[in-house]
């Protein structure tokens, strides 16, 4: 069958969002397993900046950003709604991922990987990261999931990412004063969606066919 291509790459939680997304539409396409220090000419040739998730549609055409994969899958079919939260917009939601994605993760790179910036301070990032998790923790007392009883758009966007930053050390993490993100990203991490996702795949090879996902 002809499929819409995902390059991907297991561990990038950009990837995972999309992926997440993915499986929560029911949109198939052919996953390609990219190993990054080897990078694939099809990928280059898709997105010339080389970095995943890309998703490469029927038509040719190349979607080389994960918040604009996962609408694209979610537009087509979105069985859970994620598209309409039951508290708050769409709007509302998107805004809160791209808050993830801007100053969030300024900070939780400098933490996590203070050699590769030039003057990086872990302690200081991790504090002005962890801002933005105590405000993830107060809007989770309004409902199970940021916006509503359900998972959603939103919580698939930044999961990733508060991973990330509960596990650069994760006895900290599990001593703060935030007992709902705590308990929501243990629920997240121990779920059958994610469990999905994060099914290790061989890299692909140039010449042969992708695993279809979901």
């Amino acid at each position: 069958m002809n499929l819409p291509i995902l390059y991907s790459f297991r561990r990038c939680p950009y990837a995972m969002r999309t992926r997440l997304a993915l499986l929560a539409s029911g949109v198939r396409c052919e996953l390609r397993e990219v190993v990054l220090r080897n990078k694939p000419a099809e990928l280059l040739a898709a997105s010339p900046k080389g970095t995943v998730p890309v998703l490469q549609t029927v038509d040719g055409r190349s979607i080389d950003q994960s918040q604009d994969i996962m609408l694209w899958a979610l537009n087509q079919r979105d069985p859970g709604h994620w598209l309409q939260p039951e508290n708050g917009s769409l709007d509302d939601a998107l805004a809160l991922i791209s808050r993830c994605d801007g100053d969030f993760k300024h900070h939780l790179d400098r933490y996590k990987y203070p050699q590769r910036f030039t003057g990086a301070d872990a302690v200081a990032s991790r504090a002005a990261a962890a801002q933005f998790a105590a405000e993830l923790n107060t809007q989770l007392g309004q409902s199970s999931y940021f916006f509503g009883g359900c998972f959603g758009i939103s919580d698939a966007g930044i999961m990733p990412f508060i991973r990330q930053f509960a596990h650069t050390d994760a006895a900290w993490f599990a001593v703060q004063p935030w007992p709902r993100l705590q308990a929501w990203l243990a629920t997240l991490e121990a779920s059958k969606p994610f469990a999905r996702v994060m099914q290790p795949y061989a890299p692909w090879v140039s010449g042969t066919p992708g695993v279809t996902f979901p």
